[in-house]
């Protein structure tokens, strides 16, 4: 309880968490817009990305073309150096004033996609985390979980991406359920902060069960 007071009062760092296409970007924005109707100051941000520069590293590490294969360590790297960036001119001090932070991926994903389907060592993951984000953690992640084809079948409609993949949403679906275990397999082990939300559901639903969680987590 003591925790969740201090969390509550430097602002609450959330957290949303997925495989491809299950809806974390609107639900980022519907919990944002849900904080801001109540008077809470919130603010929305991505992984990698964030900030200018870390909006850069996002397209180099997303939108690299692959006339150059790109090792896995590479992009573990790249995705560790936008968020050493993000989280030391965004989030700690927006925390720090007492704004609530939501973030759409953070380093839950890293382990999931680095570690759980790339490989590399999750103990080197996770002290790379630590560092690059001065050992920051959510107080709170939700995990929208999707079936990866069932993910798919929803970003091939999606009128942005006009059916172009970027580097991770063109791996072939096995990277992508093992995305998925690893993802369920966090959740099983840290079920105090990471709450799984079924995301085969309509959009009102889950907003629904969002708010309720994060009620009950701030009482």
């Amino acid at each position: 309880m003591e925790n969740e007071k201090k969390a509550v009062k430097r602002g609450l760092f959330i957290t949303f968490e997925g495989p491809e296409g299950a809806g974390k970007s609107t639900q980022v924005a519907r919990l944002l817009a849900y904080f801001e109707k109540n008077g809470c100051p919130a603010r929305a941000t991505r992984e990698p990305g964030g900030t200018a520069l870390a909006e850069k590293i996002r397209e180099v590490v997303k939108g690299h073309d692959g006339a150059e294969k790109m090792h896995p360590r590479t992009e573990l790297l790249l995705m560790e150096a936008a968020r050493a960036q993000h989280v030391r001119e965004l989030i700690l001090p927006a925390l720090a004033e007492g704004i609530t932070v939501i973030c759409d991926r953070f380093s839950d994903s890293t382990l999931a996609y680095q570690g759980g389907a790339r490989g590399i060592g999750c103990k080197e993951i996770a002290m790379l985390n630590d560092f690059a984000s001065e050992e920051l953690h959510p107080d709170l992640t939700f995990l929208l979980d999707l079936s990866p084809e069932s993910g798919f079948a929803r970003t091939r409609k999606r009128s942005e991406t006009a059916g172009q993949f970027d580097r991770f949403e063109a791996e072939k679906i096995d990277f992508h359920r093992a995305v998925r275990t690893f993802f369920l397999q966090q959740a099983a082990a840290e079920p105090g902060r990471i709450k799984v939300i079924d995301a085969d559901q309509d959009p009102d639903s889950v907003h629904e069960q969002i708010v309720r969680i994060v009620h009950e987590f701030i009482q």
